[in-house]
């Protein structure tokens, strides 16, 4: 059920944003507090956007979780999600991580019945 969204500066040099989801699932995966299987990630460059007032390069990175975790889990996700971040886009101005607690009575969801596909791995 995690969801990882990521916004960015488009104008900067990223590299491909596949990459970059793909080491964010691999490092949310690792710190155990959420299974590879469930998480879904997607991405949004902007072309506009300020920061501090100037055209300054960012990632942020929302993480929607449903409630129930514990404050150290949230924070060594957090803490791991960033330091990958910090890892890949060593050029990048601003760098950020905010985890949210979903109300499990209110999230609903549906899904096919179909063979989960593998994620590709770079």
């Amino acid at each position: 059920m995690p969801h990882l969204v990521c916004h960015y500066s488009a104008s900067t040099d990223m590299p491909p944003m596949q990459d970059v989801m793909l080491a964010l699932h691999r490092a949310a995966a690792s710190t155990g507090v959420v299974k590879a299987e469930d998480l879904k990630i997607r991405a949004q460059p902007f072309i506009d956007y300020l920061v501090a007032g100037e055209q300054r390069s960012f990632f942020h990175l929302s993480l929607y979780l449903l409630a129930g975790r514990t404050r150290e889990q949230k924070e060594r996700l957090s803490v791991a999600l960033r330091q990958e971040l910090s890892e890949l886009l060593p050029d990048i101005y601003s760098i950020s991580v905010d985890i949210r607690d979903m109300d499990p009575e209110a999230y609903k969801k549906r899904l096919l019945d179909v063979p989960p596909r593998s994620v590709r791995q770079g």
